[in-house]
């Protein structure tokens, strides 16, 4: 699990994904990666348990599957004595239906 949470990207998902759910173009947006790069990681973080998904028509929608990751990554977080936040864009534009009904 703590290998899996090593990744910055990763890392920067989920805490994307601390807010609610959101889609990869989202993501995409907040993160300045390529899709296929957060469609990897998604991946990654899907099969070790981490985050669900959710089919709305041609969108998929990621959640947190177990909020109590968030007290484990906090935990970590200070006893490793890092209090930044991963790299996320504030203010960026993005098309999917959840940012513009």
């Amino acid at each position: 699990m703590l290998k899996v949470l090593t990744h910055p990207a990763r890392l920067a998902i989920l805490y994307i994904l601390r807010d609610g759910e959101h889609c990869v173009c989202h993501m995409e947006a907040h993160l300045g990666l390529r899709q296929s790069s957060i469609s990897q990681q998604l991946a990654v973080l899907r099969e070790a348990g981490l985050i669900q998904d959710r089919r709305d028509g041609w969108n998929v929608f990621y959640r947190v599957a177990d909020p109590q990751i968030f007290a484990v990554l906090d935990a970590v977080q200070q006893v490793l004595g890092e209090t930044s936040a991963p790299q996320v864009k504030a203010n960026v534009h993005c098309p999917c239906p959840k940012c513009n009904p």
